[in-house]
């Protein structure tokens, strides 16, 4: 009987999921965009991230700029949206070339600089480093201007 009522919730929350995927709500990621780490990601899924130099934690920036942890990237149940914060680092936390001041909601391809490290946010999730990597650069491509002669 337990086991039944554990494969009912298991599907039940499969479903739940399936379907906040299906409304547009996908799961968001960092990509790191500068630096010998340049192409590493981080799901952020629905839960509390932080970044820093910690070795600790799921997405360890090897920078001596950045602190040990360095940036909390909190998700909103209830607004389905990312944001960011300092955590009281010593160098801070630059946002779109914006110093943070206080927790900031990041929006798809929000630039993010901790240290000398710069990440990207983007609202997609990806299956391994090298589709991270290909999004970013196509990001990357349609910021660039277009030169005319």
């Amino acid at each position: 009987m337990y086991q039944d009522n554990v494969k009912v919730t298991a599907f039940f929350v499969n479903m739940q999921e399936t379907a906040r995927v299906s409304e547009g709500m996908n799961m968001a990621s960092i990509i790191v965009i500068s630096g010998e780490q340049k192409g590493e990601y981080l799901p952020l899924g629905r839960r509390i991230n932080v970044i820093g130099r910690a070795e600790s934690l799921p997405m360890q920036i090897l920078d001596d700029m950045v602190s040990r942890k360095h940036l909390r990237i909190r998700y909103n149940e209830q607004t389905h949206e990312h944001s960011a914060e300092d955590m009281n680092s010593k160098h801070g936390v630059v946002i779109n070339d914006r110093r943070m001041t206080h927790p900031t909601v990041l929006q798809e391809g929000d630039q993010i600089r901790i240290g000398q490290t710069h990440l990207l946010f983007t609202e997609k999730d990806f299956d391994n480093s090298e589709s991270a990597l290909a999004h970013y650069k196509k990001v990357g491509e349609g910021q660039r201007p277009t030169m005319i002669e």
